[in-house]
């Protein structure tokens, strides 16, 4: 029998999206599909000039709508978040590290990008762990068995910046490509290498609704 056809499924987010975090679920159900492909594309919306200080309006801000994302979706936040992340004093709301440390994984385990991105997501929103910090990052990264990843997280050469910015540069590019606005969205490559945009509604609905509406067509 013929091998099943493959879509590529380019998910544009940032690690420090809270709305990214929510839809965790769905791309680790799109994951596990036959099928279909899951490629990470950060967009950089919170690193580098998107980088701010976390300061107690920002945190309040931040708070108030990670409660509601999670009466929305379910998706934990807990208190110890609250208090370690929101309430630190002289914190960053960055996501410039946990960005390139993910590049890291691509560069030496790409297999488990997703993964990655999904425990430092937890490390934040549950433990309540700084996930702009990369002495934390790398933790998690040597908790995962990612020894490699660690060691360039905590000292990047200059071919791995290159590499993250490359990354964000191109997740740019298909941000306007197809009039993506803010994260999450994803992006499907149809035949020809056309490709349709997925608004973010669509991870946070039915899963059978979700893979229906990437394998269509």
């Amino acid at each position: 029998m013929p091998a099943m056809p493959t879509t590529t499924v380019t998910y544009l987010f940032d690690p420090l999206c809270g709305w990214c975090y929510a839809a965790a679920p769905a791309l680790q159900y799109l994951q596990g599909q036959d099928g279909v492909q899951v490629a990470l594309a950060p967009t950089g919306l919170f690193a580098g000039a998107g980088a701010r200080p976390m300061d107690a309006q920002f945190g309040a801000y931040a708070w108030a709508n990670d409660q509601r994302i999670q009466q929305l979706t379910g998706q934990p936040f807990t208190q110890t978040y609250r208090d370690q992340i929101l309430g630190a004093a002289n914190g960053r709301f960055d996501s410039g590290p946990a960005t390139l440390a993910l590049t890291a994984v691509a560069q030496t385990a790409p297999d488990r990008e997703l993964e990655v991105l999904h425990a430092l997501q937890h490390a934040r929103y549950v433990d309540g762990r700084d996930n702009t910090d990369p002495a934390v990052i790398a933790e998690v990264l040597h908790t995962l068995g990612l020894a490699d990843a660690a060691t360039l997280t905590l000292a990047p050469d200059a071919a791995l910046r290159s590499r993250m910015a490359e990354h964000v540069a191109h997740a740019q590019a298909t941000m306007r490509a197809v009039g993506a606005r803010g994260v999450p969205q994803l992006v499907v490559a149809g035949p020809g290498g056309a490709l349709r945009l997925l608004g973010g509604d669509a991870l946070l609905g039915p899963r059978e609704s979700l893979l229906s509406q990437v394998l269509v067509g």
